[in-house]
């Protein structure tokens, strides 16, 4: 088997444009071909429509991933152009009454003699022709296919205003006393100079916003940066009207209440009201717990000279001040031990004692000489290609994600394609004195991302439809990254792999425990924020509703939920691209709710001592490599024996129920 090489480059964007723009061509005339076949089986019409559609995100995923790590004028107005055409072909494909009626023929004739890949192709690709109006009147149609589109664009103006608000702020220090106490890999990234004196620069990008704020004792300076932050993209405010209009019309014409419902007729909760009674359970339970974690973080900044109340501004300095106070664990401390490409190593080595799984450095092209690249094997087996690309830069959208490349399924030649993924990161970059160090949350990160990228790699499904995350509900799809994440500061996973970087010396056994103690640290705290977050998106898509009342909304769930109220110019909903600029509209709760599947499962294998062959074997058969070719909840129970326990999460927290 052999992988197609990542050979994009800015200067062959122009060239793969037009070939995408060809091939959106040619594959409107093969359906119009397929649709004139007399007998249409599953196997002459529905292999082929699928294949067509693989085809095209073959050649767009490196244009639209290229414009996110390596972003410049060039990617950015490729990937903008290429937009419209997109969004045009793929709706005039969803509301195309012949393609609709040619699956449901198929339904009915062959539905019985298909296998259950097969079977769940079909409903899944039906249901999407119903969720895209086809069988509405060629107005609503029409209504629809603009709303689509001018939805792709706002969602795009959208991230990229954030991009450019977070690249364009810099706040540049003078005094030392106001930097002194940052680690030195942190110190030596934000060093400049102003005038031919030495100086410090922090951006908004997040290892240089995190390090000073929870390193530096000046709250005036700390204060200037959270307010640069949580005012981000002010042009954003009238961009989020204009989206939650447009979605609420999609979902009326759609014959929906409102758009979290159509939102949830394709995952595991069924109601609105059903996740927001999951959220404000949780919320109950972990409250009491949270009030007491502020408590005490204010008592302790008392203690230790700090006048008044806490502000949001002061959390990140305080918390890690006490986490070393009462645990001892400073993330300074531990990132000798997590150099990048040790980590990694680690990570393959931890995974093949798992999951029998094996990793392979390869040498072949890359967008960026930090990026590596590794084949992945399975009983010998060369299986799938994954690329790491763990180090921020300029140019590189924030955050953490997987993004899948290349699905497992069987071509129309009948071979067995290979999946590919990138994994990507924003980590602190390797300097002259320094290579690549995480903090012990990269690790966790690094660990969640590849939850995600087996789950596309290790697939066994034939359909592209439905292999790997594809078909996959988006409420499940978090399963499998926060079920490996769990393992993160587990010891006999870390003895495998934490190392100083310099001296070869292995992670004290006094140092894992603390790791593991501080796991839970204020974990009441950081699930009420994802709670705050989830009921926020929930209830701004039961309506219509304008830029005025999403902020009552906001303030409403913060005063029910928050145990630290931010300040009044606070406006998260200008940075909360997840919703406004990812698919996690009506469906952010979707981390809480996978969360209780990962938490249940996590401690099925941790009660068997991790590395038991059954359990491995059972997830690996039952969970990675079915994809999405049957319901998620059938899944897990075929894996485990059961439905998934709430109070598992509750348990994986440290939170009393």
């Amino acid at each position: 088997m052999h992988f197609k090489p990542f050979t994009l480059t800015n200067d062959t964007l122009e060239a793969q444009k037009a070939q995408l723009l060809q091939l959106l061509e040619e594959n409107e005339k093969k359906i119009e071909a397929l649709l004139k076949l007399e007998q249409k089986t599953y196997a002459s019409f529905v292999t082929p429509y699928q294949i067509y559609s693989e085809e095209v995100g073959y050649l767009f995923t490196p244009i639209s991933h290229l414009n996110y790590v390596c972003n410049t004028p060039e990617t950015e107005h490729v990937y903008n152009e290429l937009l419209p055409p997109l969004t045009e072909y793929s709706t005039r494909l969803s509301q195309n009454e012949d393609i609709y009626k040619a699956f449901k023929e198929i339904e009915a004739a062959e539905g019985e003699t298909l296998d259950n890949a097969q079977k769940k192709v079909l409903k899944d690709t039906i249901q999407s022709f119903e969720l895209s109006g086809v069988g509405l009147p060629e107005a609503q149609k029409k209504r629809l296919a603009e709303i689509n589109l001018k939805l792709s664009e706002l969602t795009t103006a959208y991230a990229q205003n954030l991009l450019r608000a977070t690249e364009a702020y810099e706040l540049i220090v003078e005094d030392f006393e106001a930097v002194k106490a940052l680690p030195e890999s942190d110190l030596a990234a934000a060093e400049t100079e102003i005038e031919g004196k030495k100086a410090w620069r922090f951006t908004l990008q997040q290892p240089s916003f995190i390090a000073f704020m929870t390193y530096s004792p000046d709250r005036q300076l700390k204060e200037r940066l959270y307010r640069a932050y949580t005012t981000r993209a002010p042009e954003n405010e009238t961009l989020i009207t204009e989206i939650l209009a447009l979605r609420d019309e999609e979902a009326k014409i759609l014959g929906f209440a409102n758009y979290a419902q159509l939102s949830l007729e394709t995952k595991m909760a069924r109601e609105p009201e059903e996740v927001i009674s999951f959220l404000e359970t949780l919320a109950k339970k972990a409250k009491p717990q949270a009030k007491r974690e502020l408590e005490a973080l204010q008592a302790f900044a008392s203690e230790n000279g700090f006048e008044g109340d806490l502000e949001a501004w002061d959390i990140a300095y305080w918390s890690e001040k006490l986490k070393i106070a009462t645990l001892d664990v400073a993330d300074e401390a531990y990132k000798p031990y997590f150099e990048k490409e040790q980590t990694v190593a680690g990570l393959f080595d931890f995974l093949h004692a798992l999951l029998g799984i094996t990793f392979e450095k390869v040498d072949t092209p890359v967008w960026h000489e930090s990026v590596d690249v590794f084949d992945l094997s399975y009983n010998g087996k060369k299986q799938a290609r994954l690329y790491v690309d763990l180090e921020n830069r300029k140019g590189k959208r924030g955050g953490a994600w997987m993004n899948d490349w290349v699905t497992h399924h069987r071509n129309l030649e009948g071979e067995i394609v290979l999946p590919i993924a990138f994994i990507v990161g924003n980590f602190a970059p390797a300097t002259e004195n320094s290579p690549s160090l995480l903090r012990p949350d990269d690790v966790v990160t690094l660990f969640h991302e590849m939850g995600h990228a087996l789950h596309h790699m290790l697939s066994a499904v034939e359909e592209p439809f439905v292999s790997g995350i594809n078909g996959v509900e988006w409420d499940a799809v978090e399963f499998p990254s926060q079920f490996l994440e769990n393992f993160a500061y587990e010891t006999k996973v870390l003895q495998r792999f934490a190392k100083h970087y310099r001296s070869g010396e292995a992670l004290p056994a006094g140092m894992i425990e603390k790791l593991k103690n501080a796991k839970n640290f204020q974990s009441a705290m950081g699930m009420l924020r994802q709670l705050e977050f989830a009921l926020f998106d929930m209830k701004i898509h039961l309506g219509l509703h304008d830029a005025t009342e999403v902020q009552k909304i906001l303030d409403a769930v913060r005063d029910e939920v928050s145990v630290m109220k931010p300040p009044a110019y606070n406006r998260f909903q200008w940075s909360f691209g997840h919703i406004f600029a990812g698919g996690y509209s009506a469906g952010y709760y979707s981390y809480k709710w996978a969360e209780v599947l990962s938490a249940d499962a996590f401690f099925h294998f941790v009660d068997q001592g991790i590395f038991s062959d059954n359990v491995a074997g059972a997830y690996l058969e039952e969970v990675l490599q079915k994809g999405g070719s049957r319901e998620a909840m059938e899944s897990f129970v075929a894996f485990r024996g059961a439905e998934p326990d709430v109070d598992a999460l509750l348990r994986l927290s440290d939170i009393e129920a």
